[in-house]
């Protein structure tokens, strides 16, 4: 079944469970035609295809349920911060539909809750693989983080490389753009944001 989200003039935009190939091949054959290229030459026969399962894939996290992702340890307690750093993720720039890579550095403080290690990497995944602006990534990873496991602070900070800067535009490659969500007491408490802080640039 489709699931559903919020599209910009606020009526609910339907996300295919299953990613529509035909429709994403026909699309880039009329960008391949658009450039002037003949999509119908040996070189070019199989790239709509190709294409259209390379995007299925990078945005395989549109339609997820990413609160089904983050599973609390039973009978598994903790009070202390907890990090995990340098997470390699990619995404896909919303704005040109090219790839930024970087990565992430998550840490939340627990209310006793604690999550496998692996849940957090899985919960960027999700929201990766789908078109992205970075700052929002970041957000939504800390909010879901936050919501799941209850804790009382979360800190997420994305490091990411973005090709839509690197090979089109100003072109400077090398840059990388830092973002950051704080949520709970690292946001309200100092002290508590300077440790997290400090942990997170090693």
């Amino acid at each position: 079944m489709p699931s559903t989200r919020t599209a910009r003039n606020g009526r609910p935009a339907t996300v295919p469970s299953t990613p529509d190939l035909d429709r994403i091949a026909q699309g880039i054959r009329l960008i391949l035609e658009g450039i002037g290229e003949d999509p119908d030459r040996p070189g070019l026969r199989d790239t709509p295809r190709r294409v259209a399962r390379m995007y299925a894939e990078l945005c395989g996290g549109l339609g997820l349920d990413v609160s089904k992702i983050m599973k609390v340890l039973p009978g598994e307690t903790y009070s202390e911060v907890i990090l995990l750093r340098d997470i390699p993720f990619h995404s896909i720039c919303e704005h040109h539909l090219l790839p930024f890579t970087g990565r992430a550095h998550i840490a939340y403080l627990p209310d006793q809750k604690i999550c496998g290690v692996s849940k957090l990497a899985r919960v960027l995944e999700a929201f990766a693989r789908r078109p992205q602006i970075q700052e929002r990534l970041s957000a939504q990873v800390a909010d879901q983080v936050e919501r799941s496991l209850g804790a009382r602070g979360v800190a997420v900070v994305l490091e990411a490389e973005h090709l839509c800067m690197t090979v089109r535009g100003v072109q400077k490659p090398h840059s990388r753009m830092v973002t950051s969500a704080l949520r709970g007491t690292f946001l309200s408490d100092p002290r508590a944001r300077q440790e997290v802080m400090t942990l997170l640039k090693g």
